[in-house]
């Protein structure tokens, strides 16, 4: 399993960024792509998921309405467009798989990718 984050950078509060991930070495269409993130000092926290096409994407709370993910299952590709962003979204961005909550409430994934850096500064 391969997944390659790439888009990251720095914004202005209230800028946008778009996140691409590229997934190999599973096949792609049948499963729930994610996008968590996590900030210096902090846990993972789960950003958005979504199925296929068809379904609704699920985000956190924290950016509902703000961000979108979306797919493209013939590219093995996940978006996340990313507006309005502010200094509390400053985090590493993972695009991942198989995402779920231990017994201690923290976020586990079995595969993520690299992570791609964005920080919202002025």
């Amino acid at each position: 399993v391969q997944l390659v984050e790439s888009g990251g950078g720095w914004v202005q509060p209230g800028g946008s960024l778009r996140l691409s991930c590229v997934a190999s070495g599973f096949t792609f269409s049948n499963e729930v792509m994610n996008w968590v993130r996590q900030a210096p000092g902090k846990g993972l926290e789960w950003v958005s998921s979504i199925l296929t096409t068809d379904e609704p994407t699920n985000y956190g709370r924290s950016v509902q309405g703000r961000f979108t993910q979306s797919r493209d299952n013939a590219k093995n590709t996940v978006i996340l467009q990313m507006n309005n962003l502010q200094p509390e979204d400053t985090a590493v961005y993972y695009c991942a798989r198989e995402c779920t909550y231990n017994s201690g409430y923290q976020l586990t994934c079995t595969n993520r990718g690299q992570g791609t850096q964005v920080t919202v500064s002025s």
